[in-house]
């Protein structure tokens, strides 16, 4: 062949890469689970994470915003009383959805959690979606819960220790804030509060994976005993007849209102309080730190949700029968509950600021688990070469992906110091379903092209939970997708489902022009 017809090597693609490969194999070549076995025994991340540490870290997770924020707002504008039933709901379908990460998880104990999951079984392009999905799971939910742990700090420091604090310094850019009495005292600049609490919890994951572990041991034993006080405490003060309709009669169906009361509700409430079921399936993004993710893994996925489904269906069923559904639509719920308790029994004023400490402690770590498994995501997606090498830079004294952590941190800080607290949540809520449907598929892919792969936690009944979970988590997604509201993001208002097709169609542009050519396994042909 002559000089002129020699095709030259582009210098922008390593020695040997197959061009023909990679486009028209590279969308469905897959990670064999012997690779992603072998990821794991020559991992950097330090393996420290036992049983408890990850039941701990799942409660740490789940026990957050659900209680503390979400719960009130899903009855006032959903479910009215029948927001226990919304948990039920939600809290089977979790249950289906967690049967399949822990047989995932026990035998693929690795970092990506679903995205790993999806690139061993449906190939690489799906698992790069996956990983779109589990960022808005992950990293726009961490700065969602921000904003939340934001409000309980100002109302304490403002209320209740009476420390002064300029209001442009504690809401999103042209949100109001308002007092105790609802009236607004000012427009926001940034949300300050938020923006540092993402720094803090930031530095505590790039030192290391075991003193952030036991931060969050001490925080999930504050936030329970809040939590369980609450429940035996309040249930005193119960009224039955708050109870009565347990489903209120549905609101005549209007654009504005489609979602509200009756059985319907009870589904929109559902969707929405499913933000609070993040952090089960956060414990699978901590198999490759796990010292044995075989036996461990079960454990913290179904340990983690059966214990925070108990306290969510008892806790929300003491709110309801102490506060009317109709005036729970509020930022902080229980602490109004709590503020009902004192005018009966003034002794129990103290109890509002408990409540409002464990607030806080508990929404810490929720932004700490959420962070955690952003990170390790990335940390696997990088190592895979579907992102820069950056972030999976290990740390040589820590052991963390530290580039990785400070500049998510930094990213997820200035989301929650700009963005107000609803602004993300629906569009959350529809990654986590996505991705949680994905996961089920995943399963039935699995036994049937890999019936020889070694699985130390089996799913019981297959396939009928796995495709109950699969249909479910489509079923819970069409009243967010169908919500005709539209949201401002960064100046530009979207509906969810606009919002959600557009991420897409960028995500995927980023992979057609560096992710697939930089693929480990491309580079491997």
């Amino acid at each position: 062949m002559s000089e002129a017809t020699t095709p030259k090597a582009d210098p922008k693609l390593p020695p040997g890469f197959d061009y023909k490969a990679a486009l028209a194999g590279g969308l469905l070549r897959k990670k064999t689970v012997e690779q992603v076995q072998e990821d794991f025994r020559q991992g950097e991340l330090k393996k420290a994470l036992g049983p408890l540490n990850l039941i701990f870290l799942g409660i740490g997770c789940i026990i957050g915003t659900g209680i503390f924020v979400l719960t009130g707002q899903a009855a006032a504008q959903h479910a009215g009383p029948g927001i226990m039933l919304s948990f039920v709901v939600t809290g089977v379908l979790c249950g289906f959805v967690a049967l399949c990460y822990a047989e995932l998880a026990s035998a693929l104990p690795v970092s990506g959690s679903a995205y790993s999951y999806s690139y061993v079984s449906l190939g690489e392009v799906f698992a790069w979606i996956m990983g779109l999905l589990l960022v808005l799971e992950y990293g726009l939910a961490a700065s969602t819960v921000a904003v939340g742990w934001s409000n309980y700090v100002s109302s304490l420091l403002v209320e209740n220790l009476h420390i002064a604090l300029p209001p442009e310094l504690l809401a999103s850019p042209g949100t109001e804030v308002m007092n105790r009495a609802g009236e607004a005292i000012g427009m926001g600049v940034i949300n300050l509060p938020a923006f540092l609490g993402i720094l803090a919890v930031t530095a505590l994951l790039t030192v290391g994976v075991s003193e952030s572990a036991l931060v969050n041991n001490i925080i999930v034993v504050i936030k329970l005993s809040v939590i369980i006080a609450f429940i035996l405490i309040g249930a005193s003060f119960v009224d039955f007849q708050l109870w009565d309709p347990l489903i209120p009669e549905r609101i005549p169906s209007t654009e504005a209102e489609q979602g509200k009361y009756g059985a319907y509700g009870i589904i929109s409430g559902a969707a929405v309080i499913f933000f609070a079921y993040l952090g089960f399936e956060a414990v699978s993004t901590a198999g490759a730190e796990s010292k044995n993710p075989s036996k461990d893994m079960p454990i913290g996925i179904i340990g983690s949700l059966l214990v925070c489904t108990v306290l969510y269906i008892l806790t929300s069923g003491v709110l309801v029968g102490i506060v009317p559904y109709t005036e729970l639509n509020v930022a902080a719920p229980i602490a109004i509950a709590v503020d009902r308790m004192a005018e009966q029994q003034p002794a129990l004023e103290i109890f509002s600021v408990l409540v409002k400490v464990g607030a806080i402690a508990g929404l810490s770590s929720v932004m700490l688990v959420l962070l955690f498994g952003q990170t390790r995501i990335f940390y696997t997606m990088a190592r895979d070469g579907l992102l820069p090498n950056a972030f999976a830079n290990v740390h040589k004294t820590f052991k963390t992906p530290w580039i990785n952590t400070l500049l998510v941190g930094l990213v997820v800080a200035t989301w929650a110091g700009t963005l107000s607290l609803d602004a993300l949540a629906n569009l959350t809520n529809v990654g986590s379903l996505a991705a949680f449907a994905i996961v089920c598929v995943t399963v039935i892919f699995l036994r049937m092209t890999r019936p020889d792969m070694k699985r130390p936690f089996r799913v019981p009944l297959y396939p009928v939970v796995p495709i109950l979970g699969a249909v479910m988590c489509l079923y819970l997604m069409y009243p967010l997708l169908s919500d005709p509201e539209a949201r401002p993001f960064f100046e530009i208002s979207f509906t969810t489902a606009q919002f959600f097709f557009w991420y897409l169609v960028l995500g995927m542009v980023f992979y057609f022009a560096f992710g697939m050519w930089n693929s480990r396994l491309a580079k491997s042909k």
